[in-house]
């Protein structure tokens, strides 16, 4: 049984980079829509802690109704923010995106997965755990 909750529990979390991105030149990050959704309604606290996990990096987060403020060269240096959600009884996946801003091309994706199956809220707090962990160690503050 033992066996059984360590290979549950270890469901792939990992980051993906576009190999042509130049993480170092981005600054700042705005969450835009989400981009799936799919559960309880205890899941929507999930924007609020991306938006944390997000500002514990060294990224900037920028409102929506702010970028307009931004100047051309800060718009330069923007992510914008899109993240998904899968639950089921076997585990919770996140996963967020970020997408450059002038050109909409996706520059990288950090998913972040648990599934002990105890409980979905459990699993949910585990995968955001997860996902904060990838989003910081890409956008790192050194």
């Amino acid at each position: 049984m033992m066996l059984c909750i360590c290979l549950a529990s270890c469901t792939t979390s990992k980051t993906t980079v576009s190999s042509s991105a130049n993480l170092a030149k981005y600054q700042y990050a705005s969450l835009t829509d989400v981009m799936y959704y799919q559960g309880s309604a205890a899941l929507m606290d999930a924007e609020v802690r991306i938006y944390d996990a997000i500002d514990n990096s060294r990224l900037q987060m920028i409102g929506d109704q702010a970028i307009n403020e931004l100047s051309s060269e800060q718009k330069q240096q923007l992510l914008l923010v899109r993240f998904g959600i899968t639950q089921n009884d076997e585990e919770s996946i996140v996963t967020v995106n970020f997408v450059d801003y002038f050109t909409g091309r996706p520059v990288a994706s950090c998913r972040g997965a648990f599934g002990l199956g105890i409980d979905r809220q459990g699993d949910f707090n585990g995968a955001l755990k997860r996902v904060a962990s990838q989003i910081e160690k890409t956008f790192s503050k050194n």
